[in-house]
């Protein structure tokens, strides 16, 4: 069963340090680092992910989405809320398969409970965020590129008989 994880992106960005103080400068920074953040989770999970932002109080926008580098990425339209695409997200993907909705928005929090889906803290999330680097550091940072060679890790009798055998083909 697939597993889901809907992100209301401006919660997260306020509630995480790091993001809070990129979006005093520029939001649109601070969006561009979640989203990136988020494809580097996803690709080490496979998790499907999908990142609402909230543009209901501008004006003249349309619902816009695009897809970066397999996480979908939604801007409300023009009066409506992430919460309310939030609400029709979970409804439709809890049918394909298990949802999880990060946001610490209480009213939105209790909404998804009742639909079916779990809920994450922003905080909960960075941690499973930061689990996820740490693992794919191990995963990606075991030494020289050398050290994965089969020949290196063969005792030396083995690694022997096979040159043997090579210098028999030469």
């Amino acid at each position: 069963m697939d597993e889901y994880l809907i992100v209301d992106g401006y919660n997260i960005i306020h509630a995480w340090p790091e993001l809070e103080q990129l979006s005093e400068s520029s939001l649109e920074h601070a969006r561009t680092r979640l989203v990136d953040i988020l494809v580097n989770y996803a690709a080490f999970t496979g998790d499907h992910v999908v990142v609402v932002f909230d543009a209901h109080q501008v004006k003249h926008t349309g619902d816009r989405s695009e897809t970066v580098n397999g996480v979908q990425v939604i801007y409300t339209p023009e009066g409506e809320t992430a919460d309310a695409v939030i609400e029709k997200l979970v409804g439709e993907l809890s049918r394909r398969g298990t949802v999880y909705v990060a946001t610490y928005d209480w009213a939105e929090q209790r909404m998804i409970l009742g639909r079916g889906a779990y809920r994450i803290t922003p905080r909960e999330l960075w941690k499973k965020v930061q689990h996820t680097q740490e693992e794919g550091k191990k995963h990606f940072d075991s030494g020289r590129p050398a050290d994965a060679y089969l020949e290196n890790r063969l005792v030396d009798e083995i690694r022997l008989i096979f040159e043997r055998w090579r210098r028999k083909k030469e």
